[in-house]
């Protein structure tokens, strides 16, 4: 017998660790009883079949911009078609994945290593970068931070091709252990100076996303970070900085803070199931997390997290909607769109999104996303049962009293009906 509490923790699973069922998906979860829904949930595939018929894009080395006009007129064009070509394209793989729990992780360590093709600037350099995020998602901590140290857009968004031995800069020292591994309060300024010495002598080709290390612009001296003397490079820092407890207490409370609860405390034990570095152990760990059945464990979704789960409600792949440019316009307007964070703490989250403002622009959004989607899991159904099947498609656990009310004034309108289903609090916010 499926109870509230089973609906209420599967809804939850399915927007946090994927991203919102597609149509007939959360009836089947709730057939399947709640262990097994959460198996299938965060199972990991080595073929996706929703992915099969998605093409990745190449987007070539663009190289130095023209002097001439005319032609660099064409070339910052191409720039800026592609920037908006590689978010479709990652969105389309939310959109699309049937098991879209490692393209979920992907997303959570985009806002982690936040970088931005603002200043980035070309599509390939984030692009790769992308694919190294998805490649470490769900393995292991120490690789991924290894392999982001050496990253050329994380490189460049931090000013770490500046740094060489004859002009330290900070910035990449600072943000990995403040940002990215450690937290406030767990390093010290002397720390920061001499973490940028050992991060020395990365070269950045923009355009090509190429990472280049040069011997001679690394400072090969001792240096003392958090208590240790030694000679580090950029991969054994972090290695080291990594195997800190520190940052298994860090990552832990973040992961939680992201897909559990931003006001109840993760339990103290969590950074035990990080201890080897395992993310796939500790996302487990909180996947399982009897604080998931708590009314109290809200999350709002962020702008993207709303429009990819409306987009696998609707049945509408991004990219071919009929003007990409006017998407990332009305996602920006919410306040996100895919490798652009505004800083490099990435997004708000949570009831930072709940604004008047967003809530307006979401509306706008909706009419938009009805004029090409498919209605028929509720148009379907008898009208004495779009309310319920309403609440099946979405992955709803129970309308409130209000939006339940709101829904039966509209029965007779589809696409009114629709959007106050997308637009509800029950389906931004899994209360």
């Amino acid at each position: 017998m499926t109870t509230s509490s089973d609906r209420l923790e599967l809804s939850r699973l399915v927007h946090r660790f994927g991203f919102g069922p597609k149509p007939g998906q959360y009836a089947e979860l709730l057939g399947r009883g709640l262990p097994a829904a959460r198996s299938q949930i965060l199972a990991r595939r080595a073929h996706d079949p929703g992915l099969d018929a998605l093409v990745t894009p190449a987007f070539p080395d663009m190289g130095v911009a023209p002097s001439d006009p005319t032609a660099s007129h064409t070339y910052w064009s191409e720039v800026y078609n592609q920037s908006i070509s590689v978010a479709m394209w990652w969105m389309d793989r939310m959109v699309l994945a049937d098991f879209p729990f490692e393209e979920r992780m992907t997303w959570f360590w985009h806002g982690h290593w936040a970088t931005s093709i603002d200043k980035v600037t070309y599509a390939r350099t984030m692009q790769l970068q992308n694919q190294t995020l998805r490649q470490h998602a769900l393995g292991n901590f120490a690789d991924m931070a290894r392999a982001m140290v050496q990253d050329a857009a994380l490189i460049y968004w931090l000013d770490g091709e500046q740094n060489s031995v004859w002009s330290p800069n900070e910035n990449l020292g600072r943000e990995f252990m403040e940002l990215f591994t450690l937290g406030v309060g767990n390093y010290s300024q002397n720390d920061v100076h001499q973490a940028a010495l050992a991060f020395t002598g990365y070269q950045v080709n923009q355009s090509s996303g190429v990472a280049t290390f040069t011997p001679k612009d690394h400072d090969d001296k001792p240096v003392t970070v958090l208590g240790t003397s030694r000679t580090f490079n950029a991969r054994t820092l972090s290695d080291y900085i990594v195997s800190r407890p520190e940052n298994a207490q860090f990552v832990a409370r973040r992961m939680w803070f992201r897909f559990v609860s931003t006001s109840i405390a993760p339990p103290r034990s969590l950074a035990k199931a990080f201890e080897h570095r395992d993310i796939a152990e500790l996302i487990t760990t909180i996947a399982k997390s009897p604080v998931l059945r708590r009314p109290g464990a809200s999350q709002a979704k962020s702008p993207v997290e709303w429009f990819v789960s409306t987009c696998r409600a609707l049945r509408i792949t991004p990219s071919k909607l009929p003007s990409p440019g006017d998407v990332a316009w009305m996602m920006e307007s919410m306040g996100q769109f895919p490798f652009n964070p505004p800083s490099v703490g990435g997004w708000p989250y949570d009831e930072a999104w709940l604004t008047a403002a967003s809530t307006q622009y979401r509306i706008d959004m909706t009419w938009y996303l009805l004029q090409h989607g498919h209605l028929d899991p509720v148009t379907s159904v008898a009208k004495s049962k779009m309310v319920e099947a309403a609440a099946d498609w979405l992955g709803v656990p129970r309308w409130s009293t209000r939006t339940e009310r709101s829904l039966n004034q509209a029965l007779s309108d589809p696409v009114r009906f629709t959007t106050l289903a997308l637009c509800s609090p029950e389906y931004l916010v899994s209360a």
